[in-house]
């Protein structure tokens, strides 16, 4: 799975080709939460609320 961005521990991955929704995965140590491109909605994983919100905040500025 392509590495996309790194930052405070937390890792972005985007698999092409991957079930839909279109969406990326978001690593943060044994956390994980899969986000979708368009809503930027968690849908599955588990991943600390800090965490979560760095990730949103990656996503909103990297979305387009």
């Amino acid at each position: 799975m392509p590495e996309i961005a790194r930052f405070y521990g937390i890792v972005i991955k985007l698999f092409f080709g991957d079930h839909p929704p279109p969406h990326f995965h978001a690593v943060y140590g044994e956390y994980v939460g899969l986000f979708n491109i368009q809503t930027l909605e968690m849908f599955e994983g588990d991943l600390p609320i800090r965490a979560k919100k760095l990730v949103l905040e990656w996503a909103e500025t990297n979305q387009s």
